[in-house]
C-alpha cells in the first residue's frame, strides 16, 4: 500500500478537495501494512529531491489511525507521529519554499486529520471531573502545530495561501470549537486568531460566522464548548476597531454580545464576555447606556451567583461611563441596585454595596444624589434594621454615612419620608386586620343564624 501512495506523488490532486462541501474525509482512510518502508529524512535528502519527498510524506500522513486501542497498529501510529514531527521541523526550518501544489497537499493532509465528526456532547461536567481528552491527540496536536507554523511563517504568502485556506476551510475549523477537549480548543483559538490577522480578506466572514455561532447558542441550543475561546479572539479584534465605530460593530454588540448574558451557562465564559463589553465602552462611551440597559433586561431573578457576576460587570461598565450616559439610565439602574441591596443572599448585597468603593461611581452618584438617594434609602434602612449578615450591616452603615456627608439636608428629608411611609404602612396593616376581624365576626354570626334543612 505504501508503494501505491508513493507512486501517487506526482499525480495531480483530484478535483474533490478539502474545500469542497461534498468532501468526505472517510474517503481518504487508508490502512497501511506493518511492514511499510520508511522514507529518508527531508533535511538529509538532496535539495532537488526535497519537493517530491515532501509530497510523499504529506501523502503518507493523509490517513486516519484507529486510537480505540493503544496496541492496534502501534508501528503505523509511531511512523506517522515521527513523520508529522519531521514535517513540523522542516516547515519551521524554511529550507524549501512551498509551491502551490505543496501548500495544497499540506492543507489537504491537515483537513483529513482534523476535520471529523465530534463525539456526542456529554452532560455538564462536574467541577472536580476531568475534562474529555481526544484519543487521537498524540497525532492531532502535531497536525495543529504544523498548520500553525505554516500560517505563522513569514514565507507563507497570504495571497497564495487564501486559495487553500478558504471560507469553507475556516468555517469547518470554527465548527471544531465545539470540541470538549480544552487542549484542542486552545490550539483552534490560536489558529483562528492567526488566520484573522494574516488573511484580511477573511475578516468580515469570520466575524459573521462568529455571529451565527452566538445566535444559534443563544436562541437554539444554549450549549457550546467554545464560546469562551471565541470571545477571547473577539476581545483582541474589538481592541483593534477604528473610531468612529462602524454601525456593523454596534449591531454586533446589541444583537450578539449583550444577549449572551441570557444563557444559564454564562459563568463558563463571563470573564471573556465582560472583557469584550468593556472594550466597546472604552472605545465609545456612548455605548454605556445600551450596555447598562441590556444588563438590566437580562438581569437574573433567582440565580444569585449569576447576579454577582452581573454586579461585577456593572461596576466595570460604570467605571467607564460618563455623566451624560449615566443620567439616561440611572433610574432603572438604581431601582435594580436597591433590590440587590436587600437580597437575602449576602454575596449579592455585598457586591452591590461594593459599588460605593469606586471613586468614579461615587462621583457620579454625588452629582445625581437628589435622584439616587430616594431610590436606595429604603433598602439601606431595611438592611440596617433587619439584615441577617453582620458584614452587610457594616457596609450599609458606611454607605449611609457617605450619603449623610454628601447632603445632610437631603438625607434628613429622605429619612422623614421613609418614617412617614412606614407609619402609613402600619396604619394600613392595622386597618386591614381590623377589617378582616369584622368580616370574621359577621361570618360567625351568620353561621349561628343558619337553619339546617334535612
Amino acid at each position: 500500500m505504501l508503494t501505491k501512495i508513493i507512486k501517487r506523488g506526482h499525480r495531480k490532486s483530484p478535483k474533490t478537495d478539502s474545500t469542497d462541501p461534498e468532501f468526505d474525509p472517510e474517503s481518504r482512510l487508508v490502512t497501511l501494512s506493518p511492514l511499510m518502508e520508511t522514507l529518508p529524512l527531508l533535511l538529509d535528502a538532496a535539495v532537488s529531491d526535497r519537493p517530491a519527498l515532501l509530497l510523499k510524506k504529506l501523502q503518507l500522513c493523509s490517513f486516519y489511525c484507529d486510537f480505540s486501542s493503544s496496541l492496534k497498529s502501534a508501528g503505523e501510529k509511531e511512523l506517522k507521529r515521527q513523520t508529522l514531527m519531521e514535517l513540523v521541523d522542516f516547515i519551521d526550518s524554511r529550507s524549501l519554499k512551498l509551491t502551490g501544489p505543496m501548500q495544497e497537499e499540506l492543507i489537504r493532509m491537515v483537513s483529513i486529520n482534523i476535520f471529523r465528526c465530534l463525539p456526542p456532547s456529554s452532560d455538564l461536567i462536574e467541577p472536580d471531573e476531568e475534562p474529555y481528552q481526544e484519543p487521537s491527540w498524540p497525532h492531532l496536536q502535531i497536525v495543529y502545530e504544523l498548520l500553525l507554523r505554516y500560517i505563522a511563517s513569514p514565507e507563507t504568502d497570504a495571497k497564495v495561501a487564501k486559495r487553500y485556506i478558504d471560507y469553507i476551510f475556516v468555517l469547518r475549523l470554527m465548527e471544531l470549537f465545539d470540541s470538549e477537549d480544552p487542549r484542542e480548543r486552545e490550539y483552534l483559538k490560536t489558529l483562528l486568531h492567526r488566520i484573522y490577522g494574516k488573511f484580511m480578506v477573511h475578516r468580515p466572514f469570520i466575524r459573521k460566522a462568529m455571529n451565527n455561532v452566538f445566535y444559534r447558542f443563544i436562541f437554539e441550543t444554549q450549549r457550546h464548548c467554545g464560546i469562551g475561546e471565541f470571545l477571547e479572539i473577539l476581545g483582541s479584534i474589538i481592541n483593534g476597531f477604528a473610531l468612529p465605530m462602524k454601525e456593523e460593530h454596534k449591531l454586533f454588540l446589541a444583537r450578539a454580545l449583550i444577549p449572551l448574558h441570557k444563557p444559564k451557562s454564562i459563568s463558563a465564559y463571563h470573564y471573556q464576555l465582560a472583557y469584550c463589553i468593556i472594550q466597546f465602552v472604552d472605545k465609545d462611551s456612548q455605548l454605556a447606556e445600551p450596555v447598562i440597559k441590556g444588563l438590566l433586561k437580562f438581569w437574573p431573578v433567582t440565580n444569585c451567583q449569576k447576579e454577582v457576576l452581573f454586579l461585577a460587570e456593572l461596576e466595570d461598565v460604570l467605571e467607564a461611563t460618563q455623566a451624560t450616559e449615566f443620567q439616561r439610565c440611572m433610574l432603572p439602574l438604581f431601582g435594580q441596585i436597591g433590590r440587590c441591596l436587600n437580597s437575602p443572599h449576602f454575596q449579592v448585597a455585598e457586591r452591590a454595596l461594593y459599588l460605593w468603593n469606586s471613586e468614579h461611581i461615587v462621583t457620579l452618584i454625588s452629582q445625581n444624589r437628589n435622584v439616587i438617594l430616594p431610590l436606595v434609602f429604603e433598602a439601606l434602612e431595611k438592611n440596617t434594621q433587619g439584615h441577617w449578615n453582620q458584614a452587610i450591616h457594616g457596609l450599609t452603615g458606611n454607605v449611609r454615612r457617605m450619603f449623610q456627608e454628601m447632603d445632610a439636608e437631603l438625607f434628613e428629608d429622605c429619612q422623614q419620608q421613609y418614617f412617614e411611609k412606614e407609619t402609613r404602612t402600619r396604619e394600613q396593616e392595622e386597618q386591614r386586620e381590623l377589617t378582616w376581624k369584622r368580616i370574621e365576626a359577621v361570618a360567625a354570626n351568620a353561621g349561628e343564624d343558619m337553619v339546617l334543612v334535612s
